[in-house]
């Protein structure tokens, strides 16, 4: 079975325990940051170690899209559809313009170099939240160096990269995180807590509070990693053996399994139903009965 029903809503909002997970390409070192082009029909995505980013289109060619990447872990399009990546070899969050210019956004906060942001979205005015863990700075995700500020936190900034402003630094290692359908409530999980905590979003894009709101729980390999939401307010999140979905009363109503240790998706094709999943070494593809959205 590709799929574990933990509540019978899951098959209304995905579909059965028979779900099919197909390989739509493998042969990668560690998949990450997929992003779907709604006008260009493309998924551009992140193979950390091996310091590439690669472009699958539908007729299944996989292209080079970048090389070297200093080890770009997430990705999104800005309101423009500019491309926002997180490179973990240089601490940086970068923009790359249609014609490929690629402009700095953020390096250092209050003169200290960022740890390696990770994890990107961006609101419908235009800012952009990100999450800053250590993990570029380790063997393997990234380059090994010291880190310079004493905390995992989450920012904000706006759209050309000023008031680069801190949000949360209680985080043991802060990863994906999405809105909620109106925007009201930002979504950030823990990898090391294992957990999804919700903060409210204040009018001057601020963030408060930040309870825990679900545990990503079960048997199996993985972690909380990327994580987003569908049309109709349901939260995706990487977790052990696959994707958990969760509704948005926070109950967990499945497990999309795969075959791999999955650490990103993102929703496309024409009806924005083709749920894409990097994991590992293999890029996979599900159909799901609820459609995602669009980054731009």
């Amino acid at each position: 079975m590709s799929a574990e029903l933990r509540d019978p809503a899951f098959a209304d909002v995905v579909g059965g325990a028979d779900l099919n997970v197909e390989q739509v390409a493998t042969g990668f070192e560690f998949t990450e940051g997929p992003i779907w082009h709604p006008y260009e029909k493309h998924l551009t995505f992140s193979d950390i170690p091996n310091n590439q980013m690669r472009r699958w289109t539908p007729d299944g060619t996989v292209s080079m899209f970048r090389n070297p990447s200093n080890k770009t872990n997430g990705n999104t399009y800005d309101r423009q559809g500019r491309m926002l990546s997180c490179e973990h070899a240089t601490s940086r969050v970068t923009r790359t313009a249609a014609d490929g210019t690629i402009t700095v956004l953020a390096s250092h906060y209050n003169g200290q170099e960022l740890n390696s942001p990770n994890d990107i979205v961006v609101k419908s005015d235009g800012r952009i939240y990100f999450t800053d863990p250590t993990y570029g700075r380790m063997a393997y995700y990234g380059v090994v160096r010291p880190t310079q500020l004493n905390y995992q936190g989450v920012y904000r900034m706006e759209e050309d990269g000023s008031n680069l402003t801190l949000l949360a630094a209680d985080f043991q290692q802060p990863n994906g995180l999405c809105f909620s359908l109106d925007e009201h409530r930002l979504f950030v999980n823990d990898t090391e807590g294992r957990h999804i905590r919700v903060f409210d979003v204040t009018a001057d894009g601020r963030l408060s509070g930040g309870r825990v709101w679900a545990d990503v729980t079960g048997a199996g390999d993985g972690v909380p990693d990327g994580m987003k939401i569908d049309s109709a307010g349901n939260l995706y999140c990487c977790g052990p053996a696959g994707v958990h979905v969760f509704a948005p009363d926070a109950r967990c109503l499945g497990v999309i399994h795969t075959p791999e240790v999955v650490a990103n998706f993102t929703w496309g094709e024409d009806d924005m139903r083709s749920l894409f999943m990097t994991a590992s070494n293999s890029l996979y593809r599900a159909r799901t009965k609820t459609p995602g959205i669009p980054l731009f």
